[in-house]
C-alpha cells in the first residue's frame, strides 16, 4: 500500500478543511487523486520549472506544502499549495508541463518515473487549477 494524495479546490483554508475533516471530497470544486504524487517531493520542482524561480525560493513561500490541519504523525494531513503554482498550472501549456515532469523525473525525487505519466496528472491538476483561479485555492489531502 502507498500514500494517497487527493488535490482539490476550496475557496479558503476554512472550506478546505471543512471538506477534507467531513471526508466530503466530493466537492462543486473537483478532486482529483493520484497515488504517489507527493506535493514535498514533486511541486517544488514543478512550480520552480513553470515560473523560472529557484526551488528554494519556491519552498519559502509560506503556502508551500504548509500543513493546516492538526494532524497525527501517521496522518492524513492537509497542505496549501502555492498561489503562484496554481497560476502557473493553469496557464501551462502541455508542451511546458511535459518540460516540467521531465525535470522533476531527473531529480532524486523522481529518478525513474515516466515523464508522459507525470505529465498527465500535471494536465488535470492544470485543469483543477484553470477552474480553481480566481478566487479559490489549491490544496492536497494525504493518507496512509
Amino acid at each position: 500500500m502507498g500514500n494517497i494524495y487527493d488535490y482539490y479546490a476550496a475557496t479558503d483554508d476554512t472550506q478546505a478543511l471543512a471538506l477534507f475533516e467531513g471526508d466530503a471530497l466530493d466537492d462543486p470544486f473537483g478532486t482529483i487523486g493520484l497515488k504517489g504524487a507527493d506535493p514535498f517531493m514533486l511541486l517544488g520542482t514543478v512550480e520552480a520549472h513553470l515560473t523560472g524561480v529557484a526551488a528554494e525560493q519556491v519552498e519559502a513561500d509560506p503556502r508551500f506544502c504548509a500543513l493546516l490541519n492538526d494532524a497525527e504523525e501517521e496522518g492524513p494531513w492537509l497542505v496549501s499549495l502555492t498561489d503562484s503554482l496554481r497560476d502557473a498550472l493553469a496557464a501551462a501549456a502541455p508542451e511546458h508541463l511535459l518540460g516540467a515532469a521531465t525535470a522533476w523525473t531527473r531529480t532524486e525525487d523522481g529518478g525513474g518515473a515516466d515523464p508522459a505519466l507525470m505529465a498527465d496528472f500535471l494536465q488535470r491538476l492544470g485543469e483543477l487549477a484553470r477552474d480553481a483561479a480566481p478566487g479559490r485555492r489549491v490544496y492536497c489531502g494525504m493518507s496512509l
